[in-house]
């Protein structure tokens, strides 16, 4: 088959599964799966990689799910995490977020487009490697990846360290509005201590109140965001106060003890020990001799696992010019006969442990648009499903017979 016909071909397919994506995404909505929580719905992705005719398919020791296409040596991933965030206030949801809708355009409900879009679109992308024998000197490892919603990363630093799975680049598949994504800036989760003395409220001299010192800390964090690093690519380094926390006998008494959360966003040039370093130099943070530490992460996983980082999720590019991102350039103009728009998230992705702790390459490309990612009313289009599908199932076979020579 030769090139052109076999991207017209993949394309036909692509739209003619489109029914059983929709189908295959509405039922994954309609299954609540909060961050550990998602075995039901792993179970589903498995059920439906079977189905279309995956080779193997594994649920690691953490609750991932593995889906294996090809025993080539070129090792090649896709990942998309189907934890997804709660439904908030069902107030603001004009329709129930499980059970959903679709129309001509638009499928409706929680996790449509952050992130289960792009699971439907890999598994259809599998089906039609295998219709159309595109199989070749690589293997394909579609991964349906958890906790990623409470800890970005994690599952793959599980799957780099104990799955001792290295593939040669991955394609992270949140959503991008199908133009192709090269990086995005890290973070890091902070907490902010103080400590005081409590006594009687009607005496507060008589104290020491926590509450009071962390006031002076929380307007200098305001101006410390002003003048944080600002990359011509990535954006801005930022930060904000997420939370607040307090330890008191009572309603009656001065405040002993006072935390506060800070969500920090990390640009090109900014590493964990800066970020921290620059809070712990504020006057306000030395004159309250407040403590300013990272959070850690032990939560466990649906599986019972217990797999414990510090939550700091490092910052990351990939070249324009690299061969994965190529791939993805290449593939795109083939199937669509036009140039993509080549840019960044805003949030952060898997991609933070991929390439930002192990240096492996991460390119994003999905279906479902950022600005519906944790909102009410979620919505993703079929369109999109349909493009990402034709795409996915053209990567592999493109980076192996235009970059692996």
């Amino acid at each position: 088959m030769s090139k052109i016909t076999c991207q017209e071909e993949i394309l036909k397919l692509a739209e003619n599964y489109k029914a059983d994506m929709t189908g295959f995404l509405r039922d994954m909505i309609s299954i609540p799966s909060e961050s550990c929580d998602e075995k039901r719905v792993v179970l589903r992705i498995k059920e439906e990689m079977e189905k279309v005719g995956f080779d193997k398919v594994e649920i690691d020791q953490m609750g991932n799910v593995l889906g294996y296409i090809g025993h080539g040596k070129h090792v090649i991933a896709m990942d998309a995490h189907i934890d997804t965030v709660g439904i908030g206030d069902i107030n603001n949801w004009t329709n129930d977020p499980y059970e959903g809708y679709e129309d001509d355009e638009v499928i409706y409900g929680r996790g449509g487009s952050d992130q289960e879009g792009g699971m439907a679109s890999m598994v259809y992308a599998g089906k039609i490697i295998k219709d159309l024998n595109l199989e070749d000197d690589y293997t394909l490892i579609v991964t349906g990846t958890v906790q990623e919603e409470d800890c970005d990363g994690l599952c793959w630093q599980y799957i780099i360290n104990e799955d001792k799975i290295k593939p040669e680049f991955v394609v992270i598949t949140e959503p991008t509005s199908t133009n192709i994504y090269r990086g995005h800036r890290g973070r890091m989760e902070i907490k902010v201590t103080t400590h005081g003395i409590s006594c009687h409220g009607s005496a507060p001299e008589r104290g020491d109140n926590a509450i009071f010192k962390m006031g002076p800390i929380l307007n200098e964090l305001k101006e410390l965001n002003k003048r944080l690093i600002d990359d011509p690519f990535l954006g801005k380094g930022t930060l904000t106060v997420s939370e607040i926390f307090f330890s008191s006998p009572s309603r009656c008494a001065v405040a002993d003890g006072c935390t506060v959360s800070i969500d920090r966003r990390l640009t090109n040039g900014e590493t964990w020990e800066y970020a921290l370093d620059q809070i712990r130099e504020l006057p306000s943070v030395k004159e309250a001799k407040a403590k300013v530490e990272m959070y850690t992460y032990e939560r466990p996983a649906y599986t019972g696992l217990i797999y414990p980082t510090e939550c700091y999720f490092p910052t990351w590019v990939l070249e324009e010019s690299h061969p994965a991102c190529k791939t993805l350039i290449d593939s795109y103009k083939g199937l669509f006969k036009e140039d993509p728009l080549v840019d960044k998230w805003t949030f952060s992705t898997n991609a933070v442990s991929i390439m930002g702790r192990y240096g492996i390459p991460c390119v994003g490309f999905g279906p479902g648009h950022e600005d519906q990612a944790h909102a009410p009313n979620e919505l993703t289009w079929k369109d999109e499903l349909v493009k990402c599908a034709a795409m996915y199932a053209l990567i592999p076979i493109t980076y192996v017979k235009e970059y692996c020579k």
